[in-house]
């Protein structure tokens, strides 16, 4: 069994659950994937996604292609497998991989934000706001005098934020349009709109029922805490009366 599929961010809307409850979800294309290949030690398959025209792409990728006897696609991507006994080269993977229920892992690139200060890239406090600081939003000093005389690696500095490869694990599958190829996930995953996103079944969650309710466990109550504090509340009777 293939652990995951290629798709696209379409965009953020909300959902109601059986409560009522509003819950942001994330609208996810998520194929029509194509099997392009397989591969051994490690087990793997190889997966297209998009339509595109062959004037797309460049020669060797569209000769890649031809020679596979399949439709031309935009993205390839390798995602890990238990068993490829079950898929053929060409074979399509639709949305209905996923079921309401389940928990992805999505893996996406994060919006880029460009070159920025050290405030906004790492969250730093600032110095004195008062007019006499001079110092307000800048780096400051990052020496170590003498010892050891130089600036220790990974120093948090100014420079380029965002476009990293992000992955938001354990967002629950709200929702799935078979006829459309989208899934509905709980919460905000990593890019842009129209950004490319591998979505893989989560690891560390199993699938558990939308219908499902969780049992309210009461937490046991301490009897030397319930007594101390009757005793400040003076309704405990005192020792000897009735």
């Amino acid at each position: 069994m293939i652990r995951g599929l290629l798709g696209k961010k379409v965009g953020m809307t909300q959902t109601f659950d059986s409560e009522g409850n509003v819950i942001p979800v994330t609208a996810i294309e998520v194929g029509p994937c194509y099997v392009l290949g397989f591969k051994e030690k490690p087990m793997k398959i190889i997966l297209g996604f998009e339509l595109v025209k062959e004037s797309a792409l460049n020669k060797p990728r569209a000769g890649y292609f031809k020679k596979l006897g399949v439709a031309h696609l935009r993205r390839v991507q390798e995602f890990s497998s238990t068993d490829n006994k079950d898929y053929a080269v060409g074979q399509e993977i639709k949305a209905d991989f996923f079921k309401a229920g389940d928990f992805v892992d999505v893996s996406g690139v994060s919006i880029g934000k460009g070159f920025q200060g050290g405030m906004k890239r790492w969250n730093w406090s600032g110095g004195p706001a008062a007019h006499g600081s001079m110092h307000h939003r800048r780096v400051g000093s990052i020496g170590a005098s003498s010892d050891p005389s130089r600036v220790y690696r990974g120093q948090h500095m100014p420079g380029h934020m965002g476009m990293d490869n992000v992955t938001t694990q354990n967002l629950r599958v709200m929702f799935v349009d078979l006829e459309n190829n989208l899934i509905l996930v709980k919460g905000a995953v990593p890019g842009h709109k129209n950004g490319y996103l591998k979505v893989n079944k989560a690891l560390k969650k199993a699938f558990r029922s939308l219908d499902e309710k969780r049992e309210v466990v009461e937490s046991k109550k301490n009897p030397m805490k319930q007594s101390k504090a009757a005793a400040k509340s003076g309704t405990s009777k005192p020792a000897g009366k009735k």
